[in-house]
């Protein structure tokens, strides 16, 4: 996409980044998904819309606990990506995601079962598909390119990439988060499993908050009311689409499946869902 005044850095999975001769950055989220880390050849419409709107508002609502990478007027960006960009600022990023974990699922319930652990970190015995855990924790994951694997890592693994003291630091700022997140989705109806961020240094040195917040990209929202631990939770999230592969007969290794119409718009519902029982705003 060609945008008068911005040049064209790079596309991720989701999302295109820009810049200007100011050097602010301006990231467009695009109706791209991605699953299992390949970027699925079906788009969800208004996905990106509904992404840059969801982290607008985490980022207000965390804001007193790490500040983002979105500059004041965030929001005036040029009107062919009108409400599905951001204009921010460039930040060193740190090469690490960072998960927390509150409930066992996914890529941690697969470890948990080999080893009663994930990323390292030793869990009580007994624990189910879905089950909460005693405390949230943090599961690292290296950053991986398009095409490759996202690997969970330990934490001695973290620090080895990242410096001792930042991984502290990233380690008490991703707990800080996803608690004060948690806790209010719960009020709205909403168990948020887990959920990963992105965090980098900006030009005074202060460790910001970048990338999106809180979105059924990043994380699992889960219905409160029908949670039962022992198997898939009904969520608002691309789970959906992550089980529709799963069942498709793909192989994971060649590319994806084009999504059939009732997936694609049952998981636009699931994402339209989420973010109207979060915000508490109509889409």
């Amino acid at each position: 996409m060609i945008i008068p005044g911005w040049t064209h850095l790079r596309s991720g999975k989701v999302r295109d980044l820009y810049t200007n001769e100011k050097n602010e950055l301006l990231l467009v989220a695009s109706d791209r998904i991605s699953a299992f880390d390949y970027v699925l050849p079906t788009p969800i419409p208004n996905k990106g819309e509904l992404l840059t709107r969801l982290s607008l508002f985490w980022f207000e609502y965390l804001k007193d606990i790490v500040p983002s990478h979105l500059y004041p007027a965030a929001t005036d960006v040029p009107d062919v990506v009108k409400d599905r960009a951001v204009v921010a600022k460039p930040l060193t990023m740190f090469a690490i995601e960072c998960v927390a974990r509150g409930y066992l699922t996914g890529s941690g319930w697969a470890e948990y079962q080999k080893s009663q652990t994930v990323c390292g970190i030793p869990l009580p015995a007994g624990l189910q598909d879905g089950s909460k855990l005693p405390e949230p924790i943090f599961t690292p994951a290296t950053k991986a390119d398009i095409g490759d694997h996202d690997e969970n890592i330990d934490f001695d693994r973290a620090i080895s990439i990242v410096g001792k003291d930042n991984a502290e630091k990233l380690r008490e700022l991703t707990l800080k988060l996803y608690s004060k997140a948690h806790d209010y989705a719960a009020t709205r109806g909403i168990i948020l499993a887990d959920t990963k961020f992105e965090f980098g240094i900006d030009e005074g040195g202060n460790i910001c908050l970048g990338d999106e917040a809180l979105t059924p990209d990043s994380s699992r929202f889960w219905s409160a009311n029908e949670w039962k631990p022992g198997g898939s939770q009904p969520s608002f999230d691309k789970q959906y689409v992550r089980d529709w592969l799963l069942s498709s007969g793909w192989d994971r290794a060649s590319t994806p499946p084009k999504l059939p119409e009732d997936v694609i718009a049952k998981t636009q519902e699931r994402y339209k869902t989420a973010y109207e029982l979060i915000t508490g705003e109509r889409f």
